[in-house]
């Protein structure tokens, strides 16, 4: 039986039972496509990696013997649809079975079950052995529960998989050292000189020019960092290991201007494209850290440890539960379009400029920056989720929509009403100086609620408590803030509003 095998563009796992034997009845398939390339308007160095990878593991595959039909971009033959270029394989090389894996957002798992209906030949769909989890876990880990806390999901991962447990207990005495996570980062402790592959890209960045694919953000076609092969990935997370997690844990929230990724693996595009697998990833962390405890405290391997089996996962899961119904949530209310400033970086808020020209200069922010800056301003300012879900899907390399849609639409921008985070995550100018030096350097005043100088930050934070206390009167969570809220005199609160009201209206002129 001749049978197709498709591979897309995030499912590089060379690990997988597929690959473990060539079959001269097997073909396999891999495609550039314009499908892919423009549902969203994605970072050029995001289209590059995803270009590179697949094109490496392309000859990965033809080097271990596997026959493969590989779709370049530009390609005569490349129909540039996902469906087209299947059927045509089909009719020219007589396939009696099409496999492919679990595609991993929901648009191309519907696309895929679609097509499958419409064929004729047998078909079948494979795991693509990557995850810890399967999509239905969370749902019945939460079954009968009246809310879901990730903190419980990632104790049970815990003990599954007998990560950081002294027998049935915490290692080191607590599941959570995330009081431990909140340092501020003055320099103190030397970050060594970061990891890079550094590859030339400029062919692959001349074929998407020649396609004419519309891309933001910018590249250094001599010098691509991201790794895009498993080598550089091992090779990473070895450097992460010897050099960085030491400080992970104290300064994974913390931000700086001189300072692009702190003590942070930069491993997520890796993942997310399953070059290298999670539990390989915090297996390897934790055994480095076995061997080093007299210089690593567990407060720095627990915290990495919960981003990938906890909140990875968890994401995951939420993600498959409440598709397709999750994408139009907008609980909130907020209408507003996105500033021009998120893809231009002109901005007068030093936060936001650093955090968002770093994000177009190199297609990675850490979540803090991505949380509790970008987004923060976003809801604080009635962004629309949509538009904020695809500068997020567009602009960073990690971005694969299971990720990106609960993290942002859920834990950024609450329009989900609570299904990811208990409470919204927004802040004034307070938190973001108490974590970086960025309003160190602003032509705000971070201590100010009013007036021209002020911290725009502060009166969209008041605002917002108000605007919305309607969400929240019966959430515990927010109590506090609204009782303060209530003690404001009312010119205080008229002058926030107003000033808020101008911000949102006129956001770019801030």
């Amino acid at each position: 039986m001749k049978t197709l095998r498709l591979i897309l563009g995030d499912q590089l796992n060379s690990k997988h039972s597929w690959f473990k034997k060539s079959d001269e009845d097997v073909l396999y398939v891999m495609m550039e496509m314009r499908q892919e390339t423009d549902y969203v308007t994605h970072h050029i160095q995001k289209v590059v990696a995803f270009f590179l990878a697949m094109r490496e593991f392309s000859s990965w595959l033809k080097d271990e013997g596997h026959e493969v039909k590989y779709y370049y971009i530009n390609d005569d033959d490349n129909t540039q649809s996902l469906a087209e270029n299947l059927q045509k394989l089909i009719a020219e090389h007589t396939i009696e079975k099409f496999e492919y894996l679990l595609p991993d957002e929901y648009r191309l798992d519907e696309q895929l079950r679609d097509f499958c209906e419409e064929l004729s030949i047998e078909t079948e769909v494979v795991d693509t052995e990557h995850f810890l989890t399967t999509r239905e876990d969370l749902q019945k880990f939460y079954e009968g529960k009246k809310q879901m806390v990730m903190e419980y999901f990632y104790r049970d991962m815990r003990k599954k998989y007998d990560l950081l447990m002294d027998k049935d207990e915490p290692e080191g005495g607590k599941w959570n050292f995330d009081h431990s996570n909140r340092n501020k980062w003055k320099g103190e402790h030397k970050i060594p000189a970061h990891y890079e592959s550094k590859k030339d890209v400029s062919e692959i960045v001349s074929d998407i020019e020649k396609a004419g694919i519309k891309t933001i953000g910018k590249i250094d076609a001599d010098h691509f960092e991201f790794p895009t092969n498993r080598k550089e990935c091992l090779e990473q997370l070895k450097y992460f290991c010897e050099e960085l997690l030491v400080h992970f844990g104290d300064y994974q929230d913390a931000m700086h201007t001189e300072q692009v990724n702190l003590f942070h693996s930069r491993l997520s595009f890796a993942m997310n494209s399953k070059l290298i697998s999670p539990l390989d990833v915090v297996k390897t962390v934790i055994s480095y850290y076995r061997k080093h405890e007299e210089d690593i405290h567990i407060s720095q391997v627990e915290g990495f440890v919960r981003q990938i089996i906890g909140w990875r996962e968890y994401m995951r899961g939420i993600y498959w539960k409440e598709m397709p119904e999750y994408a139009k949530k907008n609980e909130l209310e907020n209408h507003q379009p996105l500033p021009d400033f998120y893809w231009s970086g002109k901005t007068k808020m030093s936060c936001l400029k650093h955090a968002i020209n770093n994000s177009l200069d190199n297609a990675y922010a850490h979540h803090i920056q991505r949380l509790m800056v970008t987004g923060n301003f976003a809801l604080l300012a009635d962004v629309h989720p949509d538009e904020v879900d695809q500068w997020y899907l567009g602009i960073y390399i990690d971005a694969i929509e299971w990720v990106e849609m609960p993290n942002t639409r859920g834990m950024s921008q609450f329009a989900d009403g609570g299904i990811v985070a208990t409470k919204p995550y927004v802040s004034s100018g307070s938190y973001i100086n108490k974590m970086s030096n960025y309003c160190s350097d602003c032509h705000y005043n971070v201590k100010k609620k009013t007036g021209d100088d002020a911290c725009p930050f502060n009166s969209l934070y008041w605002n917002f408590i108000d605007s919305k206390r309607a969400h929240f009167e019966n959430n515990n969570r927010m109590a506090m803030m609204l009782s303060m809220l209530d003690k404001k005199p009312s010119e205080e609160l008229s002058a926030l509003k107003e000033r808020a009201a101008d911000i949102i209206q006129n956001p770019d002129n801030y």
